[in-house]
Order: structure tokens, then sequence, then C-alpha cells
């Protein structure tokens, strides 16, 4: 079982207005450990903080931790939904065609939303959401040395 920092996480629950459980606490810190996880990468992480946990228990705590605040959901077209612990910066994500791996990437410009759009449509945009897409340095040197050849 992985050390917890429970007394923070538990507060920052409560401060949101959440019940403060076992499961809730490991989900929280399996995020925010993680790198952009999945459900599946997240159960394996929780089973491991406090034994057995459904996946139907992992995604409705995703979701509760995702409605507050606490937790980020992305899903970069063609994959799994994934979740990060950072929140709150509108921040963005660069995807590897080739392998999936996901990495964040600071506001493109300024604050939030950092992009302005050209035209609103009458909405109050309080955030941008970009995701750069590429091959990453490992798949980007297993391209050159296939290509090489």
């Amino acid at each position: 079982m992985t050390t917890s920092r429970t007394p923070g996480v538990a507060a920052e629950l409560r401060a949101v207005g959440l019940r403060v459980t076992a499961a809730r606490v490991a989900l929280l810190e399996t995020v925010r450990v993680g790198d952009h996880l999945d459900v599946e990468s997240i159960a394996s992480g929780v089973r491991e903080r406090v034994g057995h946990v459904s996946v139907q228990a992992v995604y409705e705590g995703l979701h509760a931790l995702t409605a507050a605040g606490l937790v980020r959901r992305i899903e970069p077209a063609g994959s799994p939904a994934r979740f990060e612990g950072r929140v709150g910066d509108n921040h963005h994500h660069v995807v590897c065609r080739s392998c999936g791996a996901v990495a964040d990437v600071d506001c493109a410009v300024g604050h939030t939303p950092c992009l302005t759009a050209s035209t609103d449509h009458g909405f109050a945009i309080d955030e941008a959401e970009v995701t750069y897409w590429g091959l990453c340095p490992a798949c980007t040197a297993t391209d050159d040395s296939t290509t090489n050849r």
C-alpha cells in the first residue's frame, strides 16, 4: 500500500462538499501522481492503495471529482478519456499520434481563455481547449531509425 497525504486531500474533498472516503482519497491521489491516466490505470492505482474497488466506483468517483473541479477530464480524439490533477489554469495538451503519450503545454497566450475566438456567437467564453498533435521523442526516434534503413 502507498503512503497517503490523507489529511490534506480529505480537507480538499470536504471543502468542495464531497464525503471523504478511502476510495475517494485514493482516487484523487492516484490521479495527481499519475500522468494523464485512463480509467483502468486509475482503478489499478486505487486498488494498490485501498484494495478492491470496482471500475464503476472509479467512474462514479471521477465524475464527482471532475464536477467538483478537483480533477480534469480530457478526451483526445481517438483515445479513451484521461484524467489529470492539474486544474484551474486552462493549460493545453500535446498528443503523440503513434503511441498516444500526452503531455501538458502551458497556456498559448496569457490568461484564460488564452485564445480569442473569431466570433463568440453570444457565448461568455471562459476556457479554450487546444490539442497539439505530433510524434513524441521516442516515436520520432523509432520512425527515424526505420526510415534510415
